[in-house]
């Protein structure tokens, strides 16, 4: 098991800022698991518009975080790097909204591998506050070439 700061994730990832949403990996088991943060501040570009008057992260961007840290799950699980190939999200299933996720709140993401055919990972993903399942989906991704 492993762990990551920004910079190895930076390698590992092709998005930047305003849309990187992995701050830190806590653990890293190849093939097996991963366990990283989102740190939400009150900062983000997208609370600006994303109900003023009560902020709140938009669900598509917990399950963008939860993408994002299983895509560093297989980059590093195949040697890939985003120069290399990319990681797109193809499908997600099962997926639930239980709690709202507020600037301040530290998002904690588990991608687990439920099973993998060369390319294609399917993973059992979890975000994380204080205890409490905020969102919850299974997530079909896959490699493709950069052209």
């Amino acid at each position: 098991m492993s762990e990551m700061n920004i910079q190895e994730i930076l390698m590992f990832l092709p998005h930047r800022y305003p849309f990187l949403l992995v701050d830190r990996v806590l653990s890293l088991d190849t093939n097996q698991s991963i366990v990283a943060i989102k740190n939400v501040t009150f900062n983000e570009h997208f609370f600006q518009g994303h109900f003023p008057e009560r902020a709140v992260m938009p669900g598509v961007l917990i399950i963008e975080a939860l993408a994002q840290a299983a895509g560093i799950l297989a980059y590093k699980s195949m040697g890939w790097t985003p120069g290399s190939s990319l990681f797109y999200l193809g499908a997600l299933s099962d997926t639930r909204f239980k709690k709202i996720v507020l600037p301040g709140d530290q998002l904690q993401l588990n991608a687990t591998v439920i099973k993998r055919r060369t390319t294609v990972w399917k993973f059992d993903c979890k975000a994380v506050v204080d205890g409490e399942i905020a969102c919850s989906t299974e997530m079909t991704c896959m490699e493709g070439a950069v052209e």
